[in-house]
């Protein structure tokens, strides 16, 4: 193993694909890579393990994987296909080594009050999640690997991208939920080895990125390999991967990266 094993859980937006309900092309593709959960990817390095986001199908997507390892979670933001599979964090929690739970004040408040019964038990049972919340305010450390917080603008709200690196080098850029990329932003993601951007869909929409949009940013950052994530059922993997500039792929769920 290198020293990043990235595995996406899910590449699909909000509502997943396919959606309940609903007969499209693309919601009945037999291609497995349109089959789409909730956005979450999951990180192991030499030392220690975690999650970006534990979203509602956060259980399906760890036995689907064969994942047995977590150590920490690390939220981009508070909406609820990101954070409502946090309780399924349980299995990896040890009574004595609570889960570190990392993101903004405003995720982290917002995880208290849809999982308050998770939050400063003083009786803990054993087998319930244990979490301690660990409010970003800057780069951290997750073993040996750098963990910067990257504000993205997503709506009327800030989401949180991250940037991993080992050893000063920029390996990993995760950067999910937003409408664009501030130019400080990019200049810190700049030729990343794998960039991974919100692209949900070809039309416009008010708060992710489209297809185009998502190009842009590709081609302002230089990244070695660039991925398109976060997609709904207007999108086809076989019809718009061979469209996509070199260097650009869509990610798909349980594709792995040996970083």
């Amino acid at each position: 193993m290198g020293c990043l094993k990235i595995t996406f859980l899910g590449t699909g937006t909000s509502q997943g694909v396919p959606r309940i309900a609903c007969d499209c092309e693309v919601c009945l593709s037999p291609d497995p890579r349109d089959k789409r959960t909730r956005c979450s990817v999951h990180v192991e390095t030499p030392e220690t393990a975690w999650v970006i986001d534990t979203g509602a199908d956060f259980r399906a997507q760890c036995l689907r994987e064969g994942i047995r390892r977590v150590e920490a979670a690390v939220f981009t933001h508070a909406h609820t296909d990101h954070i409502m599979g946090f309780d399924d964090l349980r299995p990896f929690c040890r009574p004595e080594r609570p889960m570190p739970v990392y993101g903004s004040a405003e995720t982290l408040a917002q995880l208290r009050g849809a999982f308050a019964f998770a939050f400063g038990l003083e009786n803990r049972f054993p087998g319930y999640l244990n979490p301690t919340p660990e409010v970003v305010s800057g780069p951290f450390w997750l073993g040996q690997t750098e963990v910067i917080p990257l504000p993205i603008p997503h709506g009327r709200m800030t989401c949180y991208g991250y940037l991993l690196k080992r050893r000063g080098v920029p390996l990993f850029a995760y950067l999910t939920d937003c409408k664009s990329v501030p130019p400080e932003v990019g200049e810190l993601v700049r030729g990343v080895e794998h960039l991974v951007v919100d692209a949900l869909r070809e039309r416009p929409h008010p708060t992710h990125m489209n297809v185009a949009e998502a190009l842009e940013v590709v081609e302002r950052v230089g990244p070695k390999q660039a991925w398109l994530t976060h997609l709904c059922h207007d999108v086809r993997h076989a019809e718009l991967e061979p469209r996509l500039p070199r260097g650009v792929r869509v990610a798909y769920d349980g594709l792995r990266l040996d970083l």
